[in-house]
């Protein structure tokens, strides 16, 4: 598919929120998505767009304007828009060949001269719909996540099995508060279950805030603690014996005679 309508409008009220990297990021995508008219596959299409130095941003808007399958992320939207190509451009065969005739091998004299054009304004889908993890529903619908919204069992479970290193509840506190917190059509998701694993998966594993060798061991005492230096001065005065009396006037005699 080789053109879509772009509506200015509608596509800055729901992509104000972007960095100009990001815009340009979702523009690419949608690009992509509607030229091979194929789900996308996450691994190396930050190279195949032409923003390899920018693949966080382009997973970024993958994972906020797209939805994680089995075969890669889709965009419903474009399906319409694409399902309605492919048929538009099927009837316009059909009617081509109606008008030019058919010869003895079932095809037109004349091939169609006009390109189809897909017909509807592209732009994210905002419309709220209650969330639902059933994959035999279709949904045309995005939704926001409920504030009373509990960690399913299902989602627990995939944690355990793609990240077995984190803590579900942790990962979805944290989850929960974002999303709840997000405002405008960002914050509205077609697919909960996908955006959780998605989240899952992105989840960076933690790593020490020193090392070893960088840790500075303390020598300073705590204050409950004496100073070992000043132990040791004691400890070294008590065993020092008096001066002998003889050499204590010597030294008195050296002293006078410089005075």
């Amino acid at each position: 598919m080789h053109f879509y309508q772009f509506h200015i409008g509608d596509y800055k009220s729901h992509t104000h929120h972007l960095s100009l990297i990001e815009d340009l990021a979702f523009r690419r995508l949608l690009d992509h998505y509607y030229l091979h008219e194929a789900p996308i596959k996450q691994r190396d299409i930050a190279r195949q767009i032409g923003m390899k130095d920018n693949e966080q941003e382009v997973l970024t808007v993958l994972n906020e304007f797209f939805i994680s399958t089995d075969q890669g992320f889709i965009n419903p939207r474009a399906d319409e828009e694409i399902a309605k190509y492919r048929k538009f451009s099927e009837d316009g065969k059909k009617g081509a060949a109606k008008r030019w005739h058919k010869g003895t091998n079932g095809e037109a004299y004349s091939p169609p001269i006009a390109t189809p054009i897909a017909t509807n304004n592209q732009e994210p889908i905002t419309n709220n719909h209650s969330i639902d993890e059933s994959p035999t529903k279709q949904r045309t619908k995005g939704s926001r996540l409920s504030t009373d919204f509990e960690l399913p069992d299902s989602w627990t479970e995939f944690c355990q099995t793609e990240r077995p290193d984190l803590n579900p509840k942790k990962v979805f506190d944290s989850f929960k508060d974002y999303w709840v917190a997000k405002a405008g059509a960002s914050g509205v998701k077609l697919d909960w279950q996908a955006t959780w694993r998605n989240w899952v998966r992105n989840q960076n594993i933690a790593k020490p805030l020193f090392n070893k060798a960088d840790v500075v061991h303390q020598t300073v005492p705590s204050s409950s603690q004496r100073d070992p230096a000043l132990v040791k001065l004691d400890e070294d005065r008590l065993k020092t014996a008096p001066p002998n009396p003889e050499v204590l006037a010597k030294i008195r005699a050296v002293l006078g005679k410089t005075a």
